[in-house]
């Protein structure tokens, strides 16, 4: 694709003179003449076919320049950014990981300690949400993704299985001695996860499990897998989760997976990151970092692509 892109020199003076509403300042900035700028800014203006500025007793944007100038801005820093990373192979700023928030809070956040011990020298910042972002247009370095591992363009590495376990505070376990007995406990629905049917509602899962309903489930419903295993904790129910979402509420016996019991998926948590940034040591540390935790030994090659849910 060839890009039809106006002379860099010209879009430079027009968005130093926009950010500053000063052609005086602007050349100071670029170290050329004031006349040097006005001369690029006029062969910006020719070449768009319309005027940038409005030209009185004070320099003012015009409509059309007010709406370039954000975009130039952000593509300037972007250059910036990348001419950095050529120069020492790095990049200025923080390690920008974005997460799912009950992953990040019951997976990530308690195993960070190790990263930050290992790497003092990564700053690093969490964007904790649900939302896909999108790598072409924010400052995201790497994020964790749960799925299949459809992410088309991006680099995708798989790194664990997910499973779906039952689980209760021991004194509610206690009383669990076959799956029937699961269906005469208070239940306790992820309707985040339910709704969709990425996690089986009560009904369909014990009746995978054989189970004939005898009596009416009794079940509290909540809108977040975190609430879900907080009241599981608490006692007041059994639940059905992801089992590394519990990993350590089962080593600490704050919960119990009931009868050894697990439904093996298709989905797994995945590391997605656009090849352009897997080449920058703090996502190669953290990247080498978070295979070791999950268990899987890192491989340093490229990687896989999207779509090949390895």
């Amino acid at each position: 694709m060839v890009r039809r892109l106006p002379p860099l020199n010209a879009l430079r003076a027009f968005e130093a003179t926009a950010r500053h509403l000063s052609m005086v300042r602007a050349a100071e900035e670029l170290h050329v003449t004031p006349g040097a700028v006005s001369q690029q800014v006029k062969q910006l203006e020719d070449l768009v076919g319309q005027p940038l500025f409005k030209r009185g007793k004070v320099l003012a944007l015009s409509d059309a320049g007010l709406a370039a100038l954000p975009l130039l801005s952000d593509a300037f820093d972007r250059l910036e950014r990348a001419a950095a990373q050529l120069r020492t192979g790095s990049s200025e700023g923080p390690l920008v990981v974005s997460t799912p928030p009950t992953f990040a809070a019951r997976w990530l956040v308690p195993r960070l300690e190790d990263f930050q011990n290992r790497h003092p020298e990564i700053e690093l910042r969490l964007l904790a949400t649900r939302r896909l972002v999108d790598f072409a247009l924010e400052d995201v370095d790497l994020a964790i993704r749960f799925g299949t591992g459809d992410f088309p363009s991006l680099r995708v590495e798989r790194l664990m299985p997910e499973a779906i376990v039952p689980v209760a505070a021991p004194s509610l376990a206690a009383g669990v001695l076959t799956l029937a007995d699961i269906a005469q406990k208070p239940l306790l629905d992820d309707e985040q996860h339910s709704g969709n049917q990425i996690i089986p509602d009560w009904e369909t899962w014990l009746a995978c499990q054989g189970v004939k309903l005898e009596t009416r489930l009794r079940i509290l419903h909540f809108g977040e897998s975190n609430l879900v295993i907080q009241a599981a904790t608490a006692g007041l129910g059994v639940a059905l989760v992801w089992r590394s979402l519990v990993e350590e509420d089962l080593k600490a016996g704050r919960l119990v997976q009931l009868l050894d019991h697990a439904m093996d998926t298709r989905m797994a948590y995945h590391l997605v990151m656009p090849s352009s940034r897997s080449g920058l040591s703090k996502v190669v540390a953290f990247r080498v970092w978070l295979l070791e935790t999950a268990g899987k030994g890192p491989n340093l090659g490229e990687g896989s692509l999207a779509g090949q849910d390895s």
